[in-house]
């Protein structure tokens, strides 16, 4: 009683198969492709910059002059809003 002898030959590409979708489960589980699976690390977010940094590169750019700079940041320093 030869049960499933005709399926022999296509039993390698059911074990291809099945560790196929391990590894594509896998990958996308951990999310090696683009961090986007449920395992995140807090330095996977991305940097938003604080009051302060947000006024340092402005002066930077040369949006405000070194007065408005100086008044701005004192004025955060003395709300206690610096974010840092």
């Amino acid at each position: 009683m030869h049960w499933g002898f005709g399926f022999w030959p296509l039993l390698p590409l059911f074990w291809i198969g099945i560790v196929a979708f391990f590894c594509w489960g896998a990958s996308r589980w951990f999310g090696w492709r683009g961090r986007r699976g449920p395992i995140s690390a807090p330095f996977d977010e991305p940097f938003e910059p604080n009051a302060l940094e947000i006024l340092r590169r402005r002066y930077a750019r040369g949006e405000i002059d070194g007065i408005t700079f100086d008044q701005m940041r004192e004025r955060l320093e003395s709300s206690g809003r610096t974010g840092d």
